[in-house]
């Protein structure tokens, strides 16, 4: 019987658009969108610039194009290693509910996108490539039981070479063998540590973990298309990623459990809050909490958070040194919740880190482990008033979730949103095309070109 390894390569290289159901086509265009608006977002944070940079130095005279405005042309890697970054630049790029440490958009889409623009490739080809590497990324994301980020690594900086790999493989026209060798050589490109969460200092490494890997799977797909080789058992072998990643905590039965026929594309989910996604709950249960109470931060005693336990150990920080461990933080994204919009990345600037009223709450929220919870992602909020009234509320879901999925309407909002310093009939004729993205016989138009 063929190894698992083998087994996905073949799905991967083999799948076809008509084979994926309506809804799941769908949900891939609805990813698609969301992550285009997101990099336009995170093209002109400081963090960004340095990474465009460096692309637009090493990577200058290709045809793949940096998604900002007035953003260059570069060579493939270059693009997917920029788009990458800016993807994950600031907490608004999608994932998958329960969290399986993949990153779709950001590893998936701007790697394809990248090789796509390069060779002239349309639409209904990229939602393809985007399939094939979502149904094996999220599978070995749940193979591992997030274990490899428990071990210290960076999940999505892991998992994501793998996924970018399929993508580019698929529009290059891999056969079997070229796409088992993608998958291998992507295996020895994973990487990303967690430290930047431990230290408090360093964060802008974050997201580069996700722009790596949408690099590395261009340069590992490039290389299997030229002959380059992998080893074939990349993934459950012996000193193959799950082992080495995740010591004994996986399952490798999750590589290809229900693989064509139960879609992993549908668990992706999309953010609403630009914050780590430990955080969306809680922010969720403030929101609800203040508009049925009408009550504002000034009012607040303390807070009492009770989740899982990466909310109690690893995003538990109250006095967050730069903005970037601020949104990974749910003390502070509670806080801010409290003063701010925190539906809007705006909201979340150097001002907001400085804030006496955000810090002062900040340091009034404890987190516990409930090990009774509904959802993975569940918290109980318990909102202590100084007038000693106590107002509770417990979230086990949100908008944005494959159960409470955003409508077009609500995923316009959001791409408008994130876009709005740019030219509002641009914005909103791209996401109309990007909702009919198979008709498209070209992607040289998704970019914006300097004014």
């Amino acid at each position: 019987m063929a190894k698992e390894t083998v087994q996905v390569a073949d799905y991967a290289a083999s799948c076809r658009y008509e084979d994926f159901p309506s809804d799941v086509i769908e949900r891939a265009k609805q990813c698609i969108t969301d992550t285009i608006a997101t990099i336009i977002y995170g093209y002109d944070l400081p963090w960004s610039r340095i990474v465009v940079a460096f692309a637009e130095k090493n990577g200058a005279g290709g045809k793949s194009r940096i998604l900002g405005p007035g953003g260059a042309q570069v060579h493939a890697p270059s693009a997917a290693l920029a788009n990458g970054c800016l993807a994950h630049a600031f907490e608004m790029d999608n994932l998958t509910w329960p969290s399986t440490g993949v990153h779709p958009g950001a590893t998936l889409l701007v790697s394809g996108l990248a090789v796509a623009q390069e060779r002239g490739i349309g639409g209904r080809e990229l939602i393809t490539a985007f399939l094939a590497g979502a149904e094996v990324m999220i599978r070995i994301g749940r193979a591992t039981h997030h274990s490899n980020e428990g071990r210290g690594f960076h999940a999505p900086g892991t998992t994501g070479p793998f996924g970018a790999a399929i993508a580019c493989g698929r529009l290059m026209g891999f056969d079997v063998e070229q796409m088992q060798n993608a998958l291998g050589v992507a295996g020895s490109l994973s990487c990303g540590l967690m430290e930047f969460a431990r230290s408090g200092t360093g964060a802008m490494v974050k997201r580069l973990h996700l722009g790596r890997a949408a690099e590395s799977g261009v340069l590992a797909a490039s290389l299997a298309g030229d002959g380059f080789t992998g080893p074939v058992s990349v993934l459950e072998g012996e000193f193959g990623f799950l082992r080495v990643f995740c010591g004994d905590a996986y399952d490798a039965g999750e590589l290809t459990r229900g693989l064509g026929d139960n879609y992993a594309t549908r668990s992706i989910m999309l953010k609403r809050f630009p914050c780590h996604i430990t955080a969306h709950t809680s922010v969720q249960a403030i929101l609800d909490l203040r508009a049925e109470h009408g009550y504002d931060g000034a009012d607040v005693a303390s807070i009492h958070i009770a989740g899982n336990d990466k909310m109690a150990r690893v995003n538990n920080i109250t006095s967050p040194a730069d903005i970037m461990m601020a949104q990974y933080s749910i003390p502070f994204c509670v806080a801010l919740a409290h003063v701010r919009d925190p539906r809007d990345p705006r909201s979340f600037d150097e001002s907001a880190l400085r804030d006496p009223r955000i810090r002062s709450l900040c340091e009034r929220v404890a987190i516990t482990i409930d090990d009774d919870r509904p959802t993975p992602l569940a918290a109980t909020v318990t909102v202590t008033l100084k007038d000693g009234r106590v107002l509770r509320r417990s979230v086990t879901g949100f908008k944005g979730t494959p159960e409470q999925p955003l409508d077009r309407d609500e995923l316009r909002e959001k791409f408008l949103l994130l876009t709005r310093h740019c030219t509002a009939d641009d914005m909103g004729k791209m996401f109309d095309r990007l909702q009919n993205l198979e008709r498209e016989t070209d992607l040289d138009w998704i970019g914006i070109r300097a004014a």
